[in-house]
């Protein structure tokens, strides 16, 4: 009976100390994992942390690399259009000294032709009609042509600064033609006699810079010029006047 005590006993005593070193081994476990854990889950942590910053480092270089190309691609059209301007702003210099010239020239190369009245009407600002007085001041100067043999009428139209140089031109040309188309229908006039010119606002006959100034530059001019010799009829203009309504 005792040893059967003795034997339960040290079966117990077994069984606690098993126990204990159970305990005691999975103590040694977890305290050995669980840095190990930690460190794995910080070393996750740093890189997706890493893995975000190339993300945004990426972002941030391919925005940068599109605004660069915008601009790239801005400063390349602006330099295209700056170029078109400077060409368009040379051929319309180069029609602004064609026209100025062009009339000058065809008046020159008429022998014994000679200024003997003028008149101006002006216009009101991107206007190219005609007003009473203005019909009232062709009217005196249209009555001077009876009398006149051999004559022909230079007709130039002129704007002030406002506004494009081509844009001006188109204008000053309306602005003659309306002249022409009043005097013409009114008196009978033959195209052949006018020699028509629109120089925009190339030649101003008053400063810009004032309103009254841009007033006058808004203007048509027109000049009589006679055939001094008198061997012309007054039905009659110089040549055939085939190049004459310019």
């Amino acid at each position: 009976m005792s040893i059967l005590r003795f034997g339960s006993l040290g079966l117990t005593v077994a069984l606690a100390v098993a126990g204990i070193s159970g305990c005691a081994t999975k103590n040694y476990v977890k305290n050995q994992t669980e840095p190990l854990v930690d460190r794995t889950n910080q070393l996750e942590e740093k890189t997706a942390a890493n893995n975000r910053q190339i993300r945004d480092v990426d972002e941030r270089s391919q925005a940068g690399i599109k605004q660069a190309q915008s601009a790239a691609d801005a400063a390349g059209q602006n330099a295209q259009n700056a170029s078109k301007s400077s060409g368009d702003a040379e051929t319309a210099a180069n029609d602004a000294v064609h026209r100025a010239d062009s009339l000058d020239g065809v008046v020159k190369g008429l022998d014994n032709y000679q200024p003997k009245a003028d008149a101006t009407v002006t216009f009101g600002f991107d206007k190219a009609v005609l007003t009473k007085e203005d019909r009232e001041k062709l009217d005196s100067f249209a009555a001077q042509l009876s009398s006149t043999k051999g004559y022909i009428l230079e007709v130039t139209g002129g704007t002030d600064s406002v506004g494009s140089a081509q844009y001006n031109y188109e204008l000053s040309q309306r602005r003659a033609d309306a002249v022409v188309q009043y005097m013409a229908s009114k008196y009978a006039i033959p195209a052949h006699r006018f020699y028509l010119i629109g120089i925009g606002k190339d030649k101003e006959v008053a400063p810009n810079s004032t309103a009254e100034g841009r007033k006058q530059n808004r203007r048509v001019e027109v000049q009589l010029l006679a055939n001094s010799t008198g061997e012309q009829g007054a039905s009659g203009g110089p040549g055939d006047g085939s190049n004459m309504n310019k």
